[in-house]
């Protein structure tokens, strides 16, 4: 049984462990909030610029290496948006348990080659500790991330998709973050950044509460047969228009799942804290209860000791 100091440490111990824990909740909370402002902040430029897409891309006469899919793709490229710190709860695992789906999907079940991407620290981390091979990785921004940031990944992915295969390029892209839903629900999604396909918020959200499969998700825009024409006209042409809004879209997304992903691991951040904060409270409630019987044992054992020892001292009277 411990001693009384014993249990007197470990109680400091963990209410300083605590006061810890309770000020990394208050600091994820307050930082959550803005993380959500950003992303509401770009909601009106990421609409407008998916519709300006949506219609050049439903003509009938588009006919774009970003828009057409290959019938035998050889290789895919995968990028993974995880933390940069831990103490978040399952919020990497369960992106990189997303990721190892669109790997198994990938590699075994339709045997192509795979280049992986990797946004933060947790997720570098776990293919190095597994000796796997990481095209390129980014890191230090995974709390706060800029549109700088998306500009750089989402220009390498480009150029990785626009160079040939046999070069060492890839014939499509997935992307795999976590949805923002609320502070108590964050939904890992896999979503196919290219070849393109213009997917609106209002679906994109839905398919990420239906839970989409890589089956799902994993197919082509809509035919060149069965787009609507649309009754506006493009200068200096559709194709032009189209090779200046397609690197802005591609920026947009990847800019999108970043500010999800940060919102998200924020408020994983929270919610991981709020419990380690309830533990802590719940440990030194115990060490509490277990510190004063230890105080009361020791009271009782000293009474019992003068007792004894008046006792046989009256006795050699």
């Amino acid at each position: 049984m411990a001693t009384l100091r014993e249990l007197r440490d470990r109680t400091k111990s963990v209410q300083t462990t605590k006061k810890i824990t309770h000020a990394m909740e208050l600091i994820a909370a307050s930082r959550i909030r803005k993380a959500q402002q950003v992303a509401e902040a770009a909601d009106p430029y990421t609409r407008e610029l998916t519709r300006a897409l949506a219609a050049v891309a439903s003509r009938g006469d588009m006919d774009h290496p970003l828009l057409t899919e290959l019938e035998h793709p050889r290789r895919s490229a995968v990028l993974l948006v995880t933390s940069d710190r831990g103490l978040a709860g399952g919020y990497s695992t369960n992106v990189l348990r997303a990721g190892e789906s669109v790997r198994h999907y990938l590699t075994v079940k339709h045997h192509r080659e795979m280049d992986t991407y990797i946004t933060g620290k947790k997720g570098a981390a776990f293919y190095e500790f597994r000796d796997r091979e990481v095209t390129q990785a980014w890191e230090g921004f995974s709390e706060a991330p800029g549109y700088k940031h998306a500009e750089e990944i989402s220009r390498v992915l480009l150029d990785a998709f626009l160079t040939p295969t046999e070069e060492g390029g890839v014939d499509e892209i997935f992307l795999v973050f976590t949805r923002f839903v609320s502070r108590v629900k964050q939904v890992p999604q896999i979503i196919r950044l290219l070849p393109l396909e213009v997917v609106s918020e209002e679906e994109a959200a839905e398919r990420a509460e239906s839970g989409a499969r890589m089956t799902e998700l994993h197919h082509a825009p809509a035919d060149q047969e069965n787009r609507v024409e649309t009754p506006f006209d493009f200068e200096p042409d559709p194709e032009a228009v189209l090779d200046h809004l397609l690197p802005l879209y591609i920026g947009n997304r990847v800019y999108y799942a970043l500010m999800q992903a940060a919102a998200s691991e924020l408020a994983s951040r929270q919610a991981a804290m709020k419990s380690a904060t309830d533990n802590a409270s719940d440990i030194i409630r115990d060490l509490t209860r277990e510190a004063n019987q230890a105080r009361q044992a020791s009271i009782t054992q000293e009474i019992t000791e003068i007792v004894g020892g008046a006792a046989a001292l009256s006795e050699s009277a």
